[in-house]
């Protein structure tokens, strides 16, 4: 509901987090592992039947890939 992709997991070994303060409290940044690149944000307010975290990810960060190319 909040407009941002969200997912309530990632790739294993794919993102590194981090402490953010940028807005005056603290928030739990999400960063390419590989790179160190701004993803996104994670909650604490994600579906409970799964992680309960959901990641806001900033859609410049994402690559879509078709389904049938990805089979």
């Amino acid at each position: 509901g909040s407009g941002w992709p969200s997912f309530d997991r990632a790739i294993k070994d794919n993102v590194e987090l981090d402490i953010d303060y940028k807005i005056g409290y603290a928030r739990t940044e999400l960063k390419c592992n590989t790179c160190g690149s701004h993803l996104g944000h994670s909650f604490d307010d994600g579906p409970s039947k799964t992680t309960g975290k959901r990641h806001c990810i900033n859609g410049v960060a994402l690559k879509f890939i078709p389904y049938k190319e990805n089979k």
